[in-house]
């Protein structure tokens, strides 16, 4: 896998957010307000603070996406539309599920 031009390696059975947080990049995105960082919070795909794109896909929770050869990972949506959750509903104004 490949995030901002370094690569990530991954062990089988590994998802993207363990991989990431393995290779020492403890968070990939930040909020749309005030910018702070985020990355895995809950491991279970309740927060969407992982939030990640994959190949493209924007919105993944890279906690629940299993590592696969070949990834190309990208900055949370890298639109700059972070206010959405990934289930097309809008999430906490700043993106916190920390802040909750």
């Amino acid at each position: 896998m490949t995030f901002r031009g370094a690569e990530v390696p991954a062990e089988p059975g590994q998802s993207v957010a363990a991989a990431l947080v393995a290779a020492g990049i403890p968070d990939w995105r930040t909020t749309r307000k005030q910018g702070r960082p985020r990355g895995l919070f809950c491991g279970i795909g309740v927060c969407f603070d992982c939030l990640i794109t994959i190949d493209g896909a924007r919105a993944e929770r890279a906690c629940l996406v299993p590592a696969a050869d070949g990834m190309r990972l990208g900055d949370a949506l890298e639109s700059g539309d972070d206010d959405r959750d990934g289930a097309g509903t809008h999430a906490k104004e700043d993106g916190d599920a920390a802040d909750a």
